[in-house]
């Protein structure tokens, strides 16, 4: 059976300059360079020709998450600055959607900046929005354990919903290797164009490539395209600090996906199948082991895969893609569910056979970070080549930066 302990984190780093790290984006979204790793060889092109590399009758699935302007900032009565960061929901409602619609109060788990200077106290942050006053609260109401803290928003008017006073009061939060100010083009340019569903304090960076005649070529040449959502939390930012993979422990990531997606999938399960960004292939991923887990389990089991649930399993060979995904359907019929709603903690590591998709577009990654280790999941150790390649010749790496495009070798 696969042991993850045995893989060490060191064994995936890399050396980063830091002119490498792009700091804004191109002043076009497909102009940015693409490296091709399919078979072994490495060569490049430009992304906007994209479509001339992906095979006929794919299937490109996307992640149509929304950046929300997580950051918000406060000034204490003493003048201290105080920056607080909304990574997810707690009350009244934990469901996302939910939560962004309340209105008057609403409580969220937060890391907060300058936490020293903030002792006791409301801290209150107004704001004019054509001509009218609007206000906003915050109050620590305790510790949550993990470096983050429970912080109590109340506003006015209370008409607005939590939603609409993060649009007016807060900014778009840059990854922190993004060594500037967040300006006003990135509320554009970190957003994909097909971002629909508020929920990410992180881009599914792949999709920034993709510009709308990019995407009308794509189904010009017969290329389906599908949506799914993952929301993207802070975890993705933090690095592997266990020496030993299986000493990591995964953060939960909330997604999203209709049952109309899961039928096209099962009817085109045969085609090759394109993640954009490794959200999406967590995402495509995890819907494989929950219909795996439902068979095995039966449909009374918790909908929710688990950090190291396929690697626990015995092999699953004769549970086929589409005896997977029928299940995941059937468990939406018995429930009346038009889509599924739940959560991944899916760590993909080298050793990790991937069940659905064909290849991976994405950009380049942090060394010794769970993204680059799907990665090397997905094309072995080829990723050193692939990233010694984009070194040597000029890539601009990690959110803002260049893309690739790497063909699973198994499929």
């Amino acid at each position: 059976m696969f042991d993850p302990f045995a893989i060490s984190i060191k064994d995936y780093n890399y050396q980063l300059p830091a002119d490498r790290i792009a700091q804004f984006p191109l002043a076009e979204r497909d102009g940015s360079k693409l490296l091709i790793c399919k078979q072994g060889h490495i060569s490049e092109d430009i992304f906007s020709n994209i479509p001339l590399h992906l095979p006929e009758n794919s299937l490109l699935v996307f992640n149509d998450t929304k950046v929300i302007r997580a950051r918000l900032f406060f000034t204490t009565s003493t003048g201290a600055r105080i920056e607080i960061f909304c990574l997810e929901p707690m009350a009244p409602y934990s469901e996302i959607q939910a939560a962004f619609q309340q209105r008057t109060a609403s409580t969220w788990k937060c890391l907060v900046g300058n936490l020293k200077r903030w002792k006791t106290g409301i801290l209150a942050r107004e704001i004019i929005f054509e001509a009218h006053e609007h206000h906003l609260f915050a109050e620590r109401m305790g510790d949550c354990g993990d470096g983050c803290h429970e912080i109590a928003f109340h506003w006015d008017p209370v008409e607005k919903s939590f939603s609409e006073m993060l649009d007016l009061t807060g900014l778009i939060p840059l990854p922190p290797y993004i060594h500037r100010q967040t300006e006003s083009l990135d509320a554009e340019r970190y957003q994909t164009i097909y971002a629909m569903h508020d929920g990410s304090v992180a881009a599914p960076t792949a999709g920034l490539h993709f510009t709308g005649a990019l995407m009308q070529t794509l189904l010009d040449q017969g290329i389906e395209c599908e949506q799914v959502t993952l929301h993207v939390g802070i975890g993705t930012f933090r690095p592997v600090s266990a020496d030993n993979i299986g000493d990591h422990v995964m953060h939960h990531e909330k997604i999203v996906v209709a049952r109309k997606t899961i039928e096209n999938l099962l009817n085109n399960a045969n085609k090759p199948i394109f993640a954009v960004g490794t959200t999406s292939a967590r995402t495509l991923e995890s819907l494989y082991w929950l219909g795996v887990k439902l068979l095995r389990e039966g449909p009374g089991s918790h909908p929710a895969v688990t950090q190291w649930y396929p690697y626990e399993q015995k092999p699953p060979d004769h549970i086929t893609i589409e005896n997977s995904l029928e299940r995941v359907l059937d468990y939406l019929r018995r429930n009346n569910m038009e889509e599924y709603v739940g959560e991944t903690q899916l760590m993909i590591v080298p050793g990790y056979q991937f069940k659905l998709i064909s290849g991976l577009i994405t950009n380049f990654h942090m060394p010794q970070s769970t993204l680059l280790l799907l990665v090397a999941a997905l094309i072995g150790e080829r990723w050193k080549q692939a990233y010694a390649y984009a070194i040597s010749n000029g890539f601009r790496f990690l959110s803002y930066g260049d893309s690739c495009i790497f063909f699973n070798p198994g499929r």
